[in-house]
């Protein structure tokens, strides 16, 4: 096969980690096998964006060794991590950066964290041919932050799957009694604001709502045993469902039951969820966090500021209690997926890229 059909993906960890970032990579790798590029897959391991000395010694022998001259994609959250790999790479290989959002933009990091990745990264943005952001908030970070010319900057959405066949949801609360599904997809992280959540359900307890969390719990064991003591406190145990991880059949089937989704993140590169829960006519409440304004017009939901927990009470108040809202934002939602790239036409995007830099 062709030099100019081969591509190396770098990642760290395992690519099938139930997180927006990895589902996007996965989709972008399927979306190519599809269109007939040869993949070399390569996982760094664990311990990113704070590897090891032996990790990174893991890397350089993983890496350097490859035949020179293909085109080498490494997700974000290991190249910022390797500034002095990526210049000897970038001198073997077409460099891409995938960025899902700037390491030093996590929550949860102590300053000194903060600085030695913004430091890192900034180093490592310096040596790759083109980047990849996920989002206009995410290219704007990037050259504003970190220095990178917005001319490497490719912008490229993450895909939905549409369903067109969807209508809104229909009002049946009519009586103010029949109970309001909420639901929320997001690793247990700091980052994702679950405590704001369940600090601003706390006052609602006299309405009729349930809420359902999808997401990974053993990210972050101190922000999951703060959700399970929250819920606790605020004397949710009866409202609130801590699900984990749930297969794609699973996910599916919460979306469509769902009659709300929300999440209180403080911060997305983009919000894959906040996209997939539109395609499913669900109405949204989220923050103005990042790059989540980009992916939630305001048609199709609700946003308040990340951390205004008086503000997230009274939008869920509203949502739960007006279904005739609650309809027009669904009709929104679906207006908005549909505005949407398909992952097929994101990978498409990705296919251009890699060959313009391969000819």
């Amino acid at each position: 096969m062709s030099l100019l059909r081969q591509l190396i993906f770098v990642y760290p960890g395992d690519l099938n980690i139930p997180t927006g970032g990895y589902a996007y990579d996965r989709k972008v790798v399927e979306g190519l096998a599809r269109l007939g590029w040869q993949i070399h897959l390569i996982s760094l391991g664990v311990g990113y964006p704070f590897p090891s000395v032996a990790q990174v010694e893991f890397a350089r022998d993983a890496l350097l060794n490859l035949a020179p001259g293909v085109p080498m994609i490494i997700d974000g959250l290991a190249l910022g991590a390797l500034p002095h790999l990526s210049a000897d790479l970038s001198e073997r290989h077409p460099l891409i950066a995938l960025i899902h959002h700037p390491l030093a933009f996590e929550f949860g990091l102590t300053d000194q964290e903060i600085k030695l990745l913004m430091q890192s990264e900034t180093q490592a943005l310096q040596n790759v041919a083109r980047v990849v952001a996920n989002s206009p908030t995410t290219a704007r970070d990037l050259s504003q932050t970190f220095g990178v010319s917005s001319e490497i900057i490719d912008i490229i959405l993450p895909g939905t799957d549409r369903k067109p066949f969807l209508e809104p949801k229909v009002p049946r609360n009519t009586d103010n009694s029949v109970l309001v599904h909420l639901l929320a997809v997001g690793s247990i992280i700091p980052r994702k604001g679950y405590h704001f959540l369940m600090e601003a359900l706390a006052p609602l307890k006299d309405l009729p709502w349930s809420l359902s969390i999808a997401g990974d719990t053993t990210r972050h064991k101190v922000s999951y045993a703060g959700l399970m003591m929250d819920i606790q406190q605020f004397q949710l145990e009866k409202r609130v469902k801590v699900l984990g991880v749930v297969n794609h059949q699973e996910l599916a089937a919460l979306y469509a039951n769902a009659d709300v989704f929300v999440l209180a993140s403080l911060f997305e590169g983009y919000g894959m969820v906040y996209a997939e829960a539109m395609s499913y006519g669900l109405p949204i409440i989220a923050t103005t966090g990042g790059a989540i304004p980009d992916t939630v017009p305001p048609e199709a939901g609700l946003l308040v500021s990340p951390g205004d927990v008086s503000s997230l009470t009274i939008a869920l108040k509203t949502l739960i209690q007006d279904d005739s809202y609650r309809s027009r934002l669904s009709d929104g939602a679906l207006q908005a997926a549909t505005k949407q790239p398909t992952w097929e036409e994101a990978v498409h995007q990705f296919a251009t890229l890699l060959s313009e830099i391969t000819n």
